[in-house]
């Protein structure tokens, strides 16, 4: 047996408890009571939620095709994770400040932010280029780790504003994965953030694999009990209920927003799907593992209670799914339709004033760009 076959086989063969978590919505779609949660949401409410799964579900696999055909250069698909994403963004507040990676389409969609903004990005014609300020929602960061830092810089600032210690006070949220606790920024930030009280909730989505790496060998303990050696409270929600996600993130925010400090969330989840379109996941898992994250999915539990409190029939869901569809052939036709970038547009907002430098480089670029004309290149 190759090296590479016995560790993958170390992984496969891997048995994981059924861990400890806040759950207010079972997988086969029953509610139970939590002491410390709840949600207290109307039917219209209920259905909405619903809404944005399916939706975000369905745009993501869209642009997963569109990589697929060449159209992306890459994508990074949040399959199985939109109950955490969506949870949490719709628990943020319009004036909280959210500071994503590269993967929360799900929450970037709650902000209000156009969906095709972030394809630009991945499909090379532009830096995904959204007003933070304007959505409350900071830029994709693709360096694992480095928004935790971000975040935990903003939230200091928002102490220092005088922006907390009320119910309109400000909060912020962090997103980031399994793999990134394992990085020095991550474990900078909640040193920061500990000490200097901040409002930041840290919310991470524990899919379970760190590109091809599982859980137990990024952390001998659960991931929520790392918050208690910094000083702040952390705690297991489970990442398919959207229910306990929104119940979660909503309380975390308020606490943080009234002088109470950094939390970390971990929400128990799944990559459904690959790390990004580079990876292949059947390389280090096995279907029978993800088959049985497949009865946990966070829309068909949803659905299944909405079925059985009759708040939705057939016809509501054959609905939700047409303007899904429709929302997807609408993302394509404006991808497809982007226009190529102005080479030199490279050159722009690199410098507020310009610099001597960045003059010299764009007058030697300039030159390059004009030696191909009339050639046929």
């Amino acid at each position: 047996m190759a090296k590479g076959e016995a560790k993958a086989r170390t992984h496969r063969t891997r048995a994981v408890p059924e861990p400890a978590f806040v759950q207010l919505l079972t997988p086969e779609g029953d509610r139970v009571e939590h002491p410390d949660y709840a949600v207290d949401f109307t039917d219209d409410e209920y259905r909405s939620l619903y809404h944005d799964l399916v939706v975000v579900r369905r745009l993501d696999a869209e642009a997963t095709a569109l990589q697929r055909q060449g159209e992306l250069g890459i994508w990074a698909s949040l399959l199985g994770q939109e109950a955490a994403q969506v949870g949490s963004g719709r628990a943020l507040r319009p004036q909280d400040m959210a500071f994503p990676t590269y993967r929360e389409h799900g929450v970037l969609y709650c902000r209000g932010i156009d969906p095709i903004m972030p394809l630009g990005l991945f499909r090379g014609v532009d830096q995904g280029g959204w007003d933070p300020n304007e959505f409350k929602f900071n830029l994709y960061t693709i360096v694992i780790g480095a928004q935790t830092l971000h975040a935990t810089g903003y939230a200091m600032g928002i102490t220092k504003d005088g922006k907390v210690g009320s119910d309109d006070g400000e909060a912020v949220i962090a997103y980031f994965g399994d793999g990134a606790t394992s990085q020095g920024d991550v474990n900078e930030a909640f040193i920061w953030a500990s000490v200097f009280n901040a409002p930041v909730v840290f919310f991470c989505q524990n899919n379970q694999y760190a590109i091809s790496e599982p859980l137990e060998r990024q952390t001998r303990v659960p991931l929520y009990h790392r918050a208690s050696g910094f000083g702040f409270p952390g705690l297991r929600v489970d990442g398919n209920d959207v229910l306990a996600c929104y119940a979660v993130t909503r309380k975390a925010l308020d606490d943080a927003r009234h002088g109470q400090g950094p939390s970390l969330i971990e929400a128990y989840t799944y990559r459904m799907g690959a790390h990004t379109t580079s990876d292949d996941p059947t390389r280090y898992r096995i279907a029978s593992e993800v088959e049985a994250w497949q009865t946990k999915d966070p829309i068909k539990r949803l659905r299944a209670f909405l079925e059985k409190q009759g708040m939705a029939k057939a016809d509501y869901f054959d609905a939700i799914d047409e303007e899904a569809r429709i929302a997807a052939v609408e993302l394509r036709e404006r991808v497809l339709s982007m226009p190529d970038p102005d080479p030199m547009t490279i050159f722009e907002h690199v410098y507020p004033n310009g610099s001597p430098e960045l003059d010299q480089q764009k007058e030697q670029f300039a030159n390059y760009l004009a030696s191909f004309e009339g050639s046929g290149h």
